[in-house]
């Protein structure tokens, strides 16, 4: 199973960003953050193509992890992440980390919260892949 998910967008690099942020806090989530890398590598004089990578939680999942040492380990992941950027061939695409593959790996409670986690993230992502 791939570790890594990429889909193209049925929608531009802007409406896809904006589109998704809504839909995601809809679902239930929060967007708390959205790094625009284009806009970073600009400041330092590097030109890219659009790329904003966002990251997304719901805290009700959150605290499973976070509440107990043995778990807290995997905090280096959180929040969930996914990208949204543009190709060279003009087309917007989405990635995200296959986080259901990963947790399968682990077990336990990790792989229950995360497994939930991708379902919802990916029920929300159907709408906007081609």
């Amino acid at each position: 199973m791939e570790m890594f998910i990429e889909n193209e967008s049925k929608y531009s690099f802007d409406e896809t960003v904006e589109k998704l942020s809504e839909s995601i806090v809809a679902a239930g989530w929060k967007v708390t953050h959205i790094h625009d890398l284009q806009g970073t590598l600009i400041k330092n004089n590097f030109d890219v193509l659009p790329v904003k990578i966002m990251e997304v939680c719901r805290p009700d999942y959150s605290v499973k992890l976070l509440s107990r040492d043995k778990e807290r380990l995997y905090s280096s992941m959180m929040p969930c992440r996914l990208s949204v950027y543009e190709t060279s061939d003009g087309k917007t695409r989405i990635s995200r980390m296959n986080s259901s593959a990963f947790a399968a790996q682990i077990g336990g409670v990790v792989n229950e919260v995360m497994s939930m986690a991708y379902n919802e993230i990916e029920s929300v992502l159907k709408q906007y892949i081609k």
